[in-house]
């Protein structure tokens, strides 16, 4: 049941409101450390309509560790090219610590933010809480998973 109305916000917040003005962004994410699955990244953003978009991050830190976050984005009134968005994904990867073993990591993850695309020039910056539920090994929750995300816009729409 909470699956089915999830998706079903999730469908129908697609067709209200416009978002960015770009399609494709790559670039890093620099996060605050801690127990994060993904914290520092490479941060891939793709908008499939002015409201959906996806962003594939890559962990290149202590864990090697691939997320996927389906989002929602919203413009702010009266702040040009500013969204805020709101979406939820997964993630999965090896924590690389150097200790005797690795850790496998599987979990889902949660996002809420601001989004900025510079009109002039091809940057956007994204400002981001990204709360995680690891699942595998051992089940820990980090609630304040925050990041700054910096990426060269390759693609207008």
């Amino acid at each position: 049941m909470k699956k089915l109305l999830l998706l079903t916000l999730f469908t129908t917040n697609l067709y209200f409101g416009q978002a960015q003005n770009y399609s494709d962004a790559v670039g890093v994410r620099l996060g605050n450390g801690g127990e994060n699955a993904i914290g520092n990244a490479i941060s891939f953003k793709h908008f499939f309509n002015n409201k959906a978009s996806a962003k594939i991050m890559f962990d290149y830190s202590d864990n090697l560790t691939l997320g996927l976050l389906l989002e929602i984005n919203k413009p702010i009134k009266n702040a040009a090219n500013l969204n805020w968005f709101y979406g939820a994904g997964a993630y999965v990867g090896l924590n690389a610590e150097k200790t005797v073993t690795s850790r496998k990591l599987l979990g889902a993850q949660g996002s809420v933010g601001l989004d900025y695309k510079f009109a002039n020039a091809p940057i956007n910056i994204e400002l981001d809480c990204k709360p995680e539920l690891n699942f595998i090994d051992e089940i820990n929750l980090e609630l304040f998973n925050f990041g700054l995300s910096l990426r060269y816009v390759f693609s207008r729409k």
